[in-house]
Order: structure tokens, then sequence, then C-alpha cells
């Protein structure tokens, strides 16, 4: 089955929301990736930290250059993402209806896309396998 990854995306503004009720959203979330485990198709469910506290490698010059922070401009952020297994993009869109999210969120659902994909004799896709068994990793 093909995989798709629900990114969540907020604002300031929703993000500012979602900390004042944190228990809430929290509790919310929790029974949401329960109906997810329960329904088989949650594969991993990561929240990210604050933007504040990372750090940007830039790469428009000669040599990378690391700043502070997220964006010059944060008008939207990616905060986190559920990544599911479901048979269609359609069922995947279903679970992101669901997520409970705060209004002035955004939630991005994108196909990830397999190996297959790439024809299994080209060399990159060969090294990566390679690379792979050596580490012992699947």
């Amino acid at each position: 089955m093909p995989k798709y990854m629900l990114i969540m995306r907020g604002t300031d503004e929703s993000n500012a929301a979602m900390m004042a009720s944190i228990d809430e959203a929290m509790a919310a979330t929790g029974r949401f990736i329960e109906e997810m485990i329960k329904a088989g198709v949650l594969l991993a469910a990561e929240g990210l930290d604050h933007p504040g506290r990372s750090v940007v490698v830039d790469f428009s010059g000669e040599a990378p250059v690391v700043t502070d922070g997220p964006y010059e401009e944060t008008k939207e952020l990616f905060g986190g993402y559920f990544l599911l297994d479901v048979a269609s993009k359609q069922e995947a869109v279903e679970w992101a209806k669901r997520v409970p999210a705060v209004p002035g969120s955004k939630i991005e659902v994108r196909r990830v896309a397999g190996s297959d994909e790439v024809p299994q004799d080209d060399k990159y896709i060969a090294e990566e396998h390679a690379r792979r068994e050596s580490s012992d990793q699947i």
C-alpha cells in the first residue's frame, strides 16, 4: 500500500491557540493516534520542537551558512507529521480531515515515493541498497 504523510502546518496564531489549550489538544491527538493504530494505518507520528530552537543551513552562497531560527518570515511552519500506510490518497485525505487541528492550521497530504518507483538497476539505488546491507538497515 502507498504511504502518505500528513504534514501539520500552523501559523504563529494557530500554534498559540493550541498551546492555550495544550492539555485538551494532547488528549484529542492521543485519541486520534489510538484510532489510527486500531485501524492499522499509523506508521509514525512525531511533533517538532519550537522553531525558535532550530537552525537553518543555507546553501545560497559558496559555503553553507548556519543561522538561528527557522526562516526570515514564519507565516506557516511545519510542526509535525503522521505517516500512514493507506490504500489511496483519498483515504489519507479522510484521515487528514479528522486530525484534531485548531482553526488556522493546515494539513498537507503528500504521498511518500517508494523505492520501487525508481528503476532498480539505477546505480544510485544499487549503492543505497549496498550501504543499507553493510550497516544491517532495512
